[in-house]
């Protein structure tokens, strides 16, 4: 690959996010033609590109390092060497290193190439059912203090879905938090190993997703992504959208039974679209 006059050019490229099949022919070839790639963790990196026959040279650069590796990396682009930056999961600077790198050489106008791949945000987002057109991405929470609490309201005040990621051992006290702040009937997916083998996606209440991770039915195992329903929007109160949402589970639990559906199976499947408590449903559905 040639390089820019500018110097090297900087690869963004997005690596799988569990399943290795998901790596894509253009991040195999960018992978392949640079003289270096900048990698999370090089042994986790081996394992993807040693399959393809991928003997490219890796350095590590990760959270730990990037301070002292970062000077580096510029150099060798300012070389007009290119340079493929790669996480182990996912694409780089999505709740991952390598911010300073793109926004370092992005400064100095530098040529900076995304190699758009698997997403964990957006396998979560088409995945819940739940998320519509319009969403946000928060990340990683903060654990505690007035930052969590203030990322929680923002959360909780916004009329799109939002994704949040957190780690296994958190999950059950983050999704309480979440049904406290944003209502214990909006409705949420717990998105857990995603394109991997025990992949599961668990739709229901906030409360009753809160529960359930709190139980163990849930397992505390593994990736996770969370995606909040969408709110209640600015022109409206909770009672009124509670109302609106009841009167259109009505007919969606009706229209199932039309088709044929038992009247429990309709309601439960309708409850774990809307988060509308399953009992409630089967009640105003028979009403």
């Amino acid at each position: 690959m040639a390089a820019s006059m500018a110097g090297g050019r900087l690869f963004i490229v997005a690596t799988p996010i569990g399943n290795l099949g998901d790596v894509t022919l253009r991040a195999l070839e960018v992978l392949r033609s640079v003289p270096l790639v900048a990698a999370e963790d090089t042994r986790h990196s081996r394992r993807l590109l040693a399959p393809h026959g991928i003997t490219t040279h890796l350095v590590s650069f990760h959270a730990r390092n990037a301070t002292g590796r970062l000077p580096e990396l510029l150099a060798h682009l300012r070389g007009g060497a290119d340079l493929a930056l790669i996480t182990d999961a996912g694409t780089p600077t999505v709740s991952d290193p390598g911010d300073d790198l793109v926004r370092a050489w992005a400064a100095e106008g530098g040529t900076v190439v995304p190699i758009p791949g698997a997403s964990a945000v957006l396998a979560a987002v088409v995945g819940s059912g739940i998320a519509g057109p319009r969403w946000s991405f928060e990340g990683f929470l903060p654990r505690s203090g007035r930052q969590r609490k203030e990322r929680l309201a923002r959360i909780a005040a916004d009329e799109r879905a939002t994704v949040v990621y957190e780690a296994p051992g958190r999950v059950a006290a983050t999704l309480a938090d979440l049904a406290a702040a944003c209502g214990a009937d909006r409705p949420g997916a717990v998105c857990r190993e995603l394109t991997k083998l025990h992949e599961s996606i668990v739709r229901g209440s906030l409360a009753d997703l809160a529960e359930l991770a709190r139980s163990g039915e849930i397992p505390a195992r593994g990736e996770f992504a969370l995606v909040v329903g969408a709110g209640w929007g600015s022109g409206s109160t909770p009672a009124d959208n509670s109302v609106a949402a009841e009167a259109a589970a009505r007919v969606d639990v009706e229209r199932l039974v039309a088709s044929g559906v038992a009247r429990g199976d309709a309601a439960r499947r309708v409850a774990a679209l809307t988060g509308i408590n399953r009992r409630k449903l089967y009640g105003l559905a028979a009403d």
